[in-house]
């Protein structure tokens, strides 16, 4: 890392998480060129633009010319534009490619040797673990899905620049001024709250977690330590959140008494992930998560107060 770098670009920043990273870099005295297409029409910047240290640029990062302006006076480089999930990315496979792979790997060409990359991918590369063995950033990669798929191809190229972290997150959950209510904690809460009830497919499938604030954590720890973190991949998660459907349902039926969980006898849930991870090799580092996911629940049920799924969504 050089010595006072503190001019971060930030692609796709006025999404789930940037919308969180993006304050959190700016109390933290970093200047920000925040990039984002605002396709969803979210307003969650707004709260600010009074700073004067934040760019923000209403455009597309597979335009190269823009980027190649762009990434020229960064010190820091964090590519969060990307199309999320595998239901979405079955649904468009060529942008998916295109923004989620191609788009990200001219901005790596783009950038040079003084330069840091600090990469979200997704612990779903591990698809179908082995069964009650926890998944280390040593274990095969198996992805199940095109989105899967396609970050494991990224990390490798990323991570060869010599110049990166990856941080291969966990399924992200909670309130962010750009909602999401597909992600499964948030789907399933949400459900709660509105339904009261769920119908769980295969319910015994597990993931592990984390709160979208200590994903943005986990971004500026990475910035912070940089020289001791570069040229590795992390899994990012809450260690005690290794749960399957099933587990998950129940700690939200803690704070929603009125949930009804039913499991369906057959169907398949067009997800195959199920896997456990150990965070252990970030934990090592001095990072550690911050957010329960019981108090993530109880954030969600304050916040569904609020929303309603036909506002939010990228599914």
């Amino acid at each position: 890392m050089k010595r006072n770098a503190r001019t971060v670009l930030v692609t796709g920043a006025a999404g789930y998480i940037g919308s969180v990273l993006v304050p959190e870099l700016l109390a933290r005295d970093f200047t920000v060129t925040a990039v984002d297409s605002f396709i969803y029409g979210q307003s969650s910047l707004l709260d600010c633009c009074h700073d004067e240290r934040l760019s923000i640029v209403r455009g597309d990062a597979r335009d190269a010319a823009l980027m190649r302006k762009l990434a020229a006076k960064a010190d820091i480089i964090i590519p969060l534009a990307c199309l999320v999930g595998a239901p979405l990315c079955e649904r468009k496979p060529d942008e998916a490619r295109a923004v989620n792979l191609d788009a990200v790997r001219k901005l790596v060409e783009l950038s040079g040797p003084g330069q840091m990359i600090v990469m979200p991918t997704t612990n779903s590369g591990y698809g179908v673990g082995e069964e009650g063995l926890l998944c280390t950033e040593s274990s095969p990669m198996r992805p199940v899905s095109l989105y899967g798929k396609l970050k494991v191809e990224l990390e490798d190229c990323v991570l060869a620049s010599g110049r990166a972290i990856s941080l291969r997150l966990a399924t992200a959950f909670g309130v962010s001024p750009r909602m999401r209510l597909d992600l499964l904690v948030n789907d399933f809460t949400y459900r709660a709250v509105t339904d009261r009830f769920v119908v769980l497919f295969e319910a015994h499938f597990k993931r592990n977690y984390i709160h979208v604030r200590d994903v943005a954590r986990a971004f500026i720890h990475g910035i912070v330590n940089f020289e001791t973190m570069k040229n590795q991949p992390y899994n990012v998660g809450l260690s005690d959140a290794n749960l399957s459907k099933l587990e998950l349902c129940r700690e939200i039926a803690k704070q929603a008494p009125d949930f009804t969980i039913l499991e369906a006898p057959f169907g398949r849930d067009p997800d195959q992930r199920n896997y456990i991870v150990s965070n252990e090799r970030i934990e090592k580092t001095g990072y550690l998560p911050a957010v329960s996911l019981s108090a993530g629940i109880a954030e969600l049920i304050k916040g569904y107060q609020v929303v309603r799924r036909n506002q939010y969504g990228n599914a």
